[in-house]
């Protein structure tokens, strides 16, 4: 992968395992008005990983065509 992109994939990585766990942790952490949606914070720190993960991606992507 080389220098730059593999450190980008290894953060990647690393992006998918955090996903993974707070993605466990949703099925405890109920909203109390909606129980059949994780908690409010749950939600938004999924998404924050979900953008997180686009914008490597997209990196990766970029230096690939260089």
């Amino acid at each position: 992968m080389g220098p730059i992109r593999g450190p980008l994939a290894t953060a990647l990585d690393m992006l998918t395992d955090a996903l993974a766990l707070v993605g466990q942790h949703s099925l405890y952490c109920r909203s109390q008005r909606q129980p059949q949606y994780p908690a409010m914070d749950v939600r938004l720190v999924m998404e924050q990983i979900e953008d997180s993960k686009g914008l490597i991606i997209g990196a990766m992507e970029l230096l690939k065509k260089v």
